[in-house]
């Protein structure tokens, strides 16, 4: 139909306002790249972010805790075996949690033995002094401190030098170390009650192989310290301790004043009595100046006096820093060598497919043997390093080589092919980006089952880290399975929670990470 605008009537037309006229208008939005579409699709992913933020908090546990302890991988105190957690914050509380102590059940005679060491020392070794007695009188249960139960240990020998120091370092703090000793012939008479520095009371029979605690009228413990005459001493006695705990006058026995003698000349130096808690402080404090002030263990202790805390904040360090360089390695090695066996497929293909056959053949329990075997005396973490590496690029490798075929005949790829791109640009500019969501995630998984390996073969032995101040969680989680019949559950607690954490969190964040830089949900992001 043909229109003759010509003759269109005038009052056919209007006035035209402003607000009538339109335009195209500017495009306001900002363009998103890959990066910024992958990072919001990841965030929309919350398990995926729950699980990102206790990797963080794991790694700043591996990063952070060592320098907010005293103590090394490599330190141990065999008197402080399997002693429980402690913290400052519920130390001197009435919460029976995180407080260094554990509930004890034993009998009359073990409740009397706690009783003299806190009668003693003046510490709580029966939590606030509470215990329950059972109907029939046979069974006490209280929370004992097993930081303070350690006590006296065995009589030890000191050099005069040290007894001196010792003397000078009480005069100074008023803190008591040395204790009155037991003369010899008025201890037990069985060898392993001896010399036994716990037993300075009286007993009912010296003979008994197990020794029940004198008491007198008042039900208090009766003290057995060997003691003299004030003005009377003799050669066999050390010099008496400046810091007394019967007063500088001595004590009053029909009359006559008396000291107690605080260590006993012998063969080698002084036999003396130390209350190991107030020892460990002086060696520490004046001795080894290690920095270490005090005996506390914020997770606990394994069962040759290891610092739990410590031992997994370096293993975990070890743990990630290893699995981050051997996954790195494997990956540039993995990307590089299956980018070019997809890209260029045929012989180089076969030859290169064949290869990684073969040696992904071998079982990596034998290449570590063979290593161990031909490197025993290397580093363990070499050999480590060196058994993962040898075919842990292989995986990362099929997994580059299949996202190229799959991408390398596209149009885009063709496209830039015909406009004379090269073979590594189109490469590593068009072909890698569209597999890279692939590529990344099986790369995040490698990292935990990179670092359960090496925790397995620690927990097995086949590989041992403890040289030095490396350590490893597989050997603690080893060292918590001999706790189990210890009672010492917390031993095996941490280090498997970490563990169990890590793989966890891993992966649900490998799977975030999978949709996150998933090609096809580009545009998906609003």
């Amino acid at each position: 139909m043909n229109y003759n605008i010509d003759n269109i009537p005038a009052e056919k037309f209007q006035f035209a306002t402003k607000n009538d006229i339109y335009h195209d208008s500017k495009f306001e939005t900002k363009p998103v790249s890959y990066f910024q579409g992958a990072f919001k699709r990841f965030a929309k992913n919350k398990g995926a972010v729950v699980a990102g933020i206790i990797i963080a908090v794991l790694l700043l546990f591996a990063i952070i805790a060592p320098f907010f302890t005293p103590f090394q991988p490599a330190y141990y105190d065999m008197v402080y075996a399997y002693v429980t957690p402690k913290s400052n914050l519920f130390a001197n509380s009435d919460i029976n949690f995180w407080d260094g102590c554990k509930v004890k059940n034993t009998n009359l005679i073990g409740y009397l033995k706690d009783f003299a060491l806190a009668s003693e020392t003046g510490r709580e070794v029966i939590k606030n002094g509470e215990y329950t007695v059972s109907e029939d009188g046979a069974n006490y249960t209280y929370r004992y401190d097993t930081y303070y139960g350690v006590g006296f240990g065995k009589y030890k020998i000191i050099s005069p030098e040290e007894f001196n120091d010792i003397q000078r370092y009480q005069n100074e703090t008023g803190k008591q170390v040395l204790y009155p000793v037991v003369k010899l012939k008025d201890r037990p008479t069985l060898e392993k009650n001896k010399y036994d520095a716990n037993i300075y009371y009286k007993v009912e029979n010296p003979k008994a192989t197990i020794l029940r605690p004198l008491l007198d009228e008042n039900g208090e413990i009766i003290n057995n310290y060997w003691k003299y005459e004030v003005g009377k001493a003799n050669s066999l006695m050390a010099d008496y301790n400046s810091l007394r705990i019967e007063g500088e006058q001595g004590v009053e026995e029909d009359g006559k004043y008396y000291h107690y003698v605080y260590g006993r000349k012998v063969d080698g130096g002084i036999e003396v009595r130390t209350e190991y808690y107030e020892y460990y402080i002086y060696q520490h404090n004046e001795v080894k100046k290690d920095g270490i002030k005090e005996p506390l263990f914020l997770f606990g202790t394994t069962e040759t006096g290891k610092d739990i805390f410590a031992c997994l904040a370096y293993g975990a360090r070890f743990s990630f820093v290893f699995a981050l360089i051997v996954v790195a390695v494997n990956f540039i090695v993995g990307v590089i060598w299956g980018s070019i066996s997809g890209y260029f497929g045929g012989k180089i293909d076969l030859f290169m497919e064949r290869f990684a056959e073969i040696l992904g053949s071998v079982p990596s329990m034998i290449v570590i043997t063979l290593l161990k075997y031909h490197m025993g005396a290397t580093s363990q973490v070499l050999v480590l390093f060196i058994a993962f590496f040898a075919t842990g690029w292989i995986g990362m490798a099929g997994r580059t080589r299949m996202q190229f075929y799959r991408f390398k005949n596209q149009e885009y790829v063709l496209a830039a092919r015909t406009l004379g791109a090269r073979d590594t640009r189109i490469m590593f500019k068009h072909i890698f980006p569209n597999g890279l969501g692939t590529i990344v995630t099986s790369m995040a998984l490698s990292i935990p089952s990179m670092i359960y390996s090496e925790t397995s073969l620690s927990y097995l032995g086949i590989i041992n880290l403890e040289a030095g101040n490396t350590t490893s969680v597989g050997t603690l989680i080893a060292a918590g399975q001999k706790s189990i019949v210890a009672n010492a559950g917390y031993v095996a607690l941490f280090p498997c929670l970490f563990l169990v954490l890590l793989m966890l969190s891993f992966n649900l964040f490998g799977n975030g990470l999978r949709d996150a830089f998933n090609p096809s949900l580009r545009g998906t992001e609003d």
